[in-house]
C-alpha cells in the first residue's frame, strides 16, 4: 500500500510540474526557473550513472576474486618484451595450471641475456589455464576451438613462432639458471647442430635423462635414469640419438624443412625420436647440453598408465616409428642393452683415444698445460672420441667445463687410482689409443694398459726431463740433482721402450731419442699450433718496455728472470734509464715478488686478454733461460704475437732451423747489447717481427700439427 502511494504521489509532483511548465515557459520568470530544474535533473542523472558504474566495477571485482579462488595471491608475471626474439619456448598446455605457472616464473626468473618470447597453445583448458592472461604479461596465446592433442598443439605454436629457435618445452617443468644460455652456445658455435637439448632431473634431484639411446628394436631408452646426476658420464656435450621433448630446441629453418613433427605420431609420443632421425637424415647433428638443467615432473601431462589415455599411444606409436625407420635402425644401432660406452654417445664408428696427464690442464697458466689443451681440441676436431683421465683426481674448474663443452668425457670423481684402473679394465675393448703425458705419471698407467687393453700407445713426455735436470746441476754443482737426473733417464727410456711411438716437440731431443732407440717410432710435433699469428695493432713508436712470460712452478723461470734483473737489466738501463720490464706468470716466488720497483713490474698471472694487451704494448720479449729442456712455449707464443725477442741458446732450443732468424745471446753482456741495438730501431723490430711471423706460419700451424698427430695414430 504504501508502494502504491508513493507511485501515487510521484506521479501527482510530475504532473503539476508540467502544469507549472506550460504556465511559466511564456514568462522570463517561468524559462530562469526551468533552466534551474533541468540542472538539478541532470545532476541527479549523472549520480546515478556513477552508482551503476561502481556496481559495474564492483560485480567485474568480485568475477576476478571468483577466478582467482584456490590460487595464491599472486602480483602479474611480467614476461620480457623483445622485438626480435632469438628463441620462441612453445609450452603447450591442457590445464594443470598448478603446473604451468610455476613454469612460466622459473622461465622469467632464470633466463637472462637471450632474447625470447613464451607462447602458449591452450587445448582448450577448463581450469585457471583459460584465464592466464590475468596472471601473466607478454606472453603469446594461442587457445585452440576444438580439442587437438599435444603434437598438434606444437606444430601450431612453431607456425606462429619469430625467434631463429623454436624451443618445445612441458609445463610440468621447471628450469634452472643458465639453461637458455647453455642450450644456445652450441648451435651458435657450430652450425652442424640442429637438435640440442636439456639435462633432466627429478624433483628429488635423481636422473631422469642425459640424452636418449634408441636400440635396433626400435625401443628407446632415457641413458641414466634414476642415477646421481653428478656423475661425469652425464656432464660433457655428446651426441645422442634423441633429445626428449620435455625441453628440446630446434633450428626454425630445420622445422620448416621437414614440416614440423609428422602428424602420423598425434596425438603424442614418438615424435621426439622421430625428428631427431630426419634431422641426422639432412645432415645435422641431436646433441645433449648438460649444463641446461630441467626438472620435469614426468608424467604429469599424460599420466604413467600405458594401456589408458593419452599414455597408450606410447605403444601405438613405437610400433609406427619402427616401421618408419626399419633400415637406420638395423644399419646404425645396437642390439638392446648392448654396448652402452658407444649407444650412450653414438661413439659406435668413432675411434676412442684416452688421454691421461697430471690433472685437467689449466691452460692459461703453463706451456705443458697449454700444449695438452691444444691436442685435446685438435683431436675432438678430428672426430675422435676423447676421454681424459687427470691423475689428481679432480675437475678443476673452469678448466674440466671448458673440456666438457669440447665433447670430452672426464673421469673423476672417486679419490682414488683404483677406480682410473678399473674404469680402464671396464672399457678395455673401446680404448684405441692411449696418449700418455709426463713420465712420472705415465709410468704409472702403462703396464696396465699394456696388459689389458690392445691400444696403440703415444708418449709424449713434454721434454726429457733428465737432460733439464742435468743441465741444472751443470750451474748449480748440487749432487741431488745429477742422481735425480739419472732416475729419471731410467724411467723415461723405460717408457720409451714400452711405447708404440714416442711424440717430442723438440728437434734436438728426437735426436738423441732415434740415437738411444734407433729401432722406435718417433714423431716430431709442434708444441703449439695457430690457426693464424696474432695481427699487429700498435706501431713501433706507440710501444714502450720489455715483456718476461713464464709461470714459476716451473723452476728455470725463476731462476732466469733473477740472472736478467741482476746481471743484464741494469747494463741495459746505463743505455736506456727510463726502460720497464713486466714480470708476467702465475705462481712467483718471493723472490720474484721482491723485484718489484719502479722499472720492474711484477705482474702475476694474467688473463690471455691481458697477456694479449701486454704484447701488443711491449717492444721486446726476453728470455734469458739458462737450463730447460723441451721447445719453450712462451717463445713460440711471443713470436705468434710477432713480438721480436732477444734469448739464450736454452730459449730456442730445439726449434727447427731457428738460427736463420734468430741469434741467441748467452752472455749479460750480449743479451744486453742486442736489446740496446733493437730498442730504438723501428725498422730492425719490424724486420724481426716479419720473420718471427713466417717462422710460426712454417712450423706451427694448425695443418702442420694435425698432419702430425694423423701420423701417429
Amino acid at each position: 500500500m504504501k508502494l502504491a502511494a508513493r507511485k501515487k504521489k510521484k506521479k501527482t509532483v510530475a504532473s503539476a510540474l508540467v502544469r507549472k511548465h506550460r504556465i511559466h515557459k511564456q514568462t522570463a520568470a517561468g524559462r530562469r526557473l526551468l533552466l534551474k530544474r533541468g540542472k538539478s535533473a541532470r545532476a541527479r542523472w549523472k549520480k546515478r550513472s556513477v552508482v551503476k558504474l561502481n556496481k559495474r566495477k564492483r560485480i567485474r571485482r568480485l568475477k576476478r576474486s571468483r577466478i582467482r579462488k584456490g590460487l595464491p595471491r599472486v602480483n602479474k608475471l611480467l614476461v620480457p618484451v623483445w622485438d626480435h626474439p632469438l628463441v620462441s619456448i612453445i609450452i603447450p598446455v591442457y590445464n594443470k595450471w598448478d603446473f604451468t605457472y610455476p613454469c612460466l616464473v622459473s622461465i622469467v626468473e632464470n633466463t637472462h641475456g637471450v632474447p625470447y618470447e613464451i607462447i602458449v597453445v591452450d587445448d582448450i583448458s577448463n581450469d585457471l589455464t583459460a584465464h592466464i592472461g590475468h596472471f601473466v604479461k607478454h606472453v603469446t596465446v594461442i587457445r585452440n576451438k576444438v580439442k587437438r592433442g599435444f603434437l598438434h598443439n606444437c606444430n601450431r605454436g612453431a607456425e606462429n613462432s619469430r625467434g631463429k629457435y623454436v624451443l618445445f618445452l612441458n609445463n610440468d617443468t621447471k628450469v634452472t639458471p643458465g639453461w637458455l644460455e647453455h642450450l644456445l652456445s652450441l648451435p651458435e658455435k657450430d652450425p652442424t647442430i640442429g637438435i640440442v637439448g636439456s639435462k633432466l632431473i627429478y624433483p628429488d634431484g635423481r636422473l631422469q635423462e642425459a640424452g636418449g639411446i634408441v636400440f635396433n628394436n626400435g625401443y628407446a631408452r632415457n641413458y641414466g635414469r634414476l642415477d646421481s646426476p653428478n656423475k661425469h658420464e652425464y656432464n660433457y656435450v655428446k651426441e645422442v640419438d634423441y633429445i626428449s621433448g620435455a625441453s628440446l630446441m630446434i633450428r626454425k629453418d630445420l622445422w620448416n624443412q621437414m614440416g614440423g613433427f609428422d602428424v602420423r605420431f598425434a596425438p603424442a609420443y614418438s615424435e621426439d625420436v622421430d625428428i631427431a632421425f630426419q634431422a641426422r637424415q639432412l645432415g645435422y647433428k641431436v646433441v645433449l647440453q648438460p649444463k641446461s638443467v630441467v626438472v620435469h615432473y614426468e608424467g604429469i601431462s599424460h599420466g604413467t598408465d600405458p594401456n589408458s589415455g593419452i599414455k597408450k599411444y606410447q605403444v601405438i606409436n613405437q610400433q609406427k616409428f619402427r616401421e618408419k625407420w626399419a633400415e637406420v635402425l638395423e644399419r646404425d644401432h645396437l642390439a638392446d642393452g648392448e654396448h652402452l660406452f658407444w649407444a650412450r654417445e653414438r661413439s659406435k664408428f668413432k675411434k676412442t683415444i684416452l688421454v691421461i696427464d697430471y690433472g685437467v690442464p689449466s691452460f692459461d697458466q703453463d706451456a705443458g698445460s697449454r700444449t695438452t689443451f691444444m691436442y685435446l681440441k685438435l683431436l675432438v676436431d678430428m672426430g675422435l672420441n676423447v676421454k681424459f683421465i687427470p691423475d689428481n683426481f679432480t675437475k678443476l674448474e673452469p678448466y674440466g667445463s671448458e673440456l666438457e663443452q669440447l665433447g670430452i668425457e672426464i673421469i673423476y670423481g672417486t679419490q682414488d687410482r683404483g677406480y682410473y684402473e678399473f674404469w680402464i679394465v671396464k672399457h678395455k675393448d673401446y680404448i684405441d689409443y692411449v696418449l700418455l703425458n709426463r713420465p712420472n705419471i705415465s709410468h704409472q698407467y702403462i703396464d696396465l694398459i699394456k696388459a689389458h687393453t690392445r691400444a696403440k700407445i703415444l708418449y709424449y713426455g713434454h721434454d726429457l726431463h733428465y737432460v733439464r735436470e742435468l743441465k741444472q746441476f751443470g750451474l748449480d754443482k748440487n749432487r741431488g740433482l745429477l742422481q735425480e737426473s739419472e732416475y729419471m733417464r731410467r724411467l723415461e727410456f723405460d717408457l720409451f721402450t714400452k711405447a708404440d711411438t714416442i711424440l717430442t716437440c723438440s728437434d734436438s731431443e728426437k735426436r738423441i731419442i732415434d740415437g738411444n732407440f734407433p729401432n722406435k717410432s718417433s714423431l716430431l710435433i709442434p708444441a703449439y699450433y695457430f690457426d693464424q699469428t696474432i695481427p699487429r695493432t700498435k706501431a713501433w713508436e706507440e710501444r714502450a718496455g720489455l715483456l718476461f712470460v713464464g709461470g714459476f712452478r716451473h723452476s728455470p723461470n725463476a731462476d732466469g728472470i733473477l740472472w736478467f734483473c741482476r746481471d743484464i737489466l741494469p747494463i741495459v738501463q746505463q743505455s736506456i734509464p727510463d726502460i720497464q720490464l713486466f714480470i708476467v706468470g702465475s705462481n712467483p716466488t718471493q723472490e720474484v715478488l721482491e723485484l718489484q720497483s719502479d722499472r720492474i713490474i711484477v705482474k702475476g698471472f694474467v688473463s690471455d686478454h691481458e697477456l694479449k694487451e701486454m704484447y701488443e704494448t711491449t717492444k721486446i720479449a726476453v728470455i734469458p733461460l739458462r737450463y730447460g729442456a723441451g721447445v719453450k712455449g712462451k717463445t713460440i707464443e711471443a713470436m705468434c704475437h710477432q713480438t721480436p725477442l732477444v734469448t739464450t741458446s736454452t730459449g730456442i732450443e730445439g726449434l727447427q732451423n731457428i738460427r736463420q732468424s734468430i741469434e741467441p745471446k748467452n752472455t749479460p753482456q750480449e743479451f744486453a747489447a742486442e736489446i740496446i741495438r733493437l730498442y730504438h730501431n723501428n725498422s730492425l723490430l719490424e724486420h724481426k717481427a716479419e720473420q718471427c711471423k713466417q717462422y710460426v706460419e712454417t712450423y706451427y700451424s694448425r695443418s702442420r700439427a694435425l698432419e702430425c698427430i694423423k701420423l701417429a695414430l
